[in-house]
């Protein structure tokens, strides 16, 4: 079978890896340098078997519409489903009618309404662009002076443009998160394995929000139980919900969920897989991925996947500036090196041809480097070794990268508390094992 992965970062790359290896011919369009069968040329024009769209801006503008029109077989939503990540306010508003757990909110284009809603909230508070904004639309404060002059340069556009002028402002939840990748073929939906990714840029969390800076799975004492609760309680309603707007949603739906003591909240959803979760669930894979796309592309998912007991870590490897302002045109070293590494797989994301025919930095996630193991601890060893071998002026990533699991006694002080997560209808709680809050999925600026 011949695969077409559309996108060009570490997300398309670890998928192209994970179908070669089921013996599948596969081409990247347009990829990078980096990854093997790259095509800079219109997917549209491309012939494949399967078409599998990575990222959510082209979902959005309806690639897999134009793919279908074509008779292709796609995986990844139409337009009408990727308005799910597309707009938030129409997210929240398909969530109300599945009735899917989710945070106290509204949607606001106007100033005085919105500011007046933001003080009956209690804190912490979360302002969201509507539209797409490169994962940077959300802010998760504690300060409501900070969130009320957020709320003025977002619907003033001043902030996100036209992305800004509608807004939603929502109670902030408390917990831990969890990442929960779903594949659905319309009506039905399987899980991957869990995951938890890291957003803040620096270690312990600190400084800006990223596009991720790493992430791990199996997530510690989350279980089946729990993944069925949020297939239950959110993806299946949703699914529903969709098709009831006459919506065929065929892809992936990504929740990104809270625990909360009452049990799981659906923080939002996005219509793709994560990056860089997916560098950690695909992986750990230990069934046919292609096979699974296309049944679920033809609307008949009837396989369930199946997982390694091993464990992944992942290591994002940043250039200069990022996020704000990333340099690019630094030669990459030791990459060599890096892939020799026992266990250790290079993804790569922001890269270029140089003038000598290496590699030069060219985004501000150069480079994701996943670890695989027995445990997370090996994992997250074997990636920080193929890390320890790259280079290149500006280099930056995080030393913590599932740290506070990976350790054989997490420190309190690390974790946070241990928390209880209701299980809804078992009158049963799962322990949580106090992991970390990524800062709401984004830190200080969250999805």
């Amino acid at each position: 079978m011949k695969v077409c992965v559309v996108g060009s970062g570490g997300r398309e790359h670890a998928l192209a890896v994970a179908m070669a290896a089921s013996g599948d011919e596969v081409v990247v369009v347009p990829g990078n340098p980096g990854i093997p069968a790259s095509m800079t040329t219109d997917p549209v024009e491309v012939e494949a078997d399967l078409f599998v769209i990575g990222p959510e801006q082209p979902l959005v503008e309806g690639l897999a519409d134009r793919l279908r029109a074509r008779g292709r077989r796609v995986f990844g939503p139409g337009a009408d489903g990727a308005r799910l990540e597309g707009s938030k306010r129409w997210m929240k508003e398909v969530l109300a009618d599945a009735g899917v757990p989710t945070a106290r909110h509204r949607a606001f284009t106007e100033v005085a309404p919105a500011l007046e809603f933001l003080r009956t909230l209690d804190g912490p508070w979360v302002v969201k662009t509507d539209g797409l904004a490169a994962g940077k639309g959300v802010l998760v404060t504690s300060d409501v002076d900070l969130a009320a002059e957020d709320v003025v340069a977002k619907l003033s556009g001043s902030a996100f443009g036209e992305a800004g002028r509608t807004v939603v402002i929502e109670e902030g939840l408390t917990g831990s998160e969890l990442s929960v990748l779903a594949l659905c073929d319309g009506a039905r939906a399987v899980a991957l394995a869990p995951a938890q990714d890291h957003k803040r840029l620096g270690d312990g969390d600190a400084g800006p929000n990223t596009g991720g800076m790493g992430a791990f799975s199996p997530v510690p004492a989350v279980g089946p139980d729990l993944v069925d609760v949020v297939l239950d309680t959110a993806v299946l309603p949703t699914l529903a919900a969709l098709s009831a707007r006459g919506i065929d949603y065929r892809g992936v739906l990504y929740a990104g969920v809270m625990l909360t003591a009452e049990g799981p909240r659906i923080l939002e959803f996005n219509v793709r897989f994560g990056d860089p979760e997916a560098q950690v669930v695909l992986p750990r894979l230990a069934c046919d991925l292609s096979e699974l796309l296309v049944q679920a592309a033809a609307g008949h998912l009837r396989t369930e996947p199946a997982f390694a007991d091993d464990a992944a870590v992942n290591v994002v490897c940043a250039t200069e500036g990022y996020p704000d302002s990333p340099r690019s045109g630094d030669r990459v070293e030791g990459l060599d090196a890096a892939t020799a590494v026992d266990g250790a797989q290079v993804y790569y994301a922001g890269v270029a041809a140089g003038p000598d025919g290496g590699l030069v930095t060219a985004g501000g996630r150069v480079l994701g480097v996943t670890g695989s193991g027995p445990s997370l601890a090996e994992a997250r060893d074997r990636a920080y070794r193929a890390v320890a071998c790259l280079s290149w002026p500006g280099m930056h990533h995080r030393h913590d990268i599932a740290a506070h699991i990976a350790a054989d006694d997490p420190s309190p002080s690390a974790s946070g508390p241990p928390i209880s997560v209701l299980i809804p209808g078992s009158g049963a709680s799962t322990p949580d094992p106090g992991i970390r809050i990524e800062g709401w999925h984004d830190g200080e600026e969250a999805r």
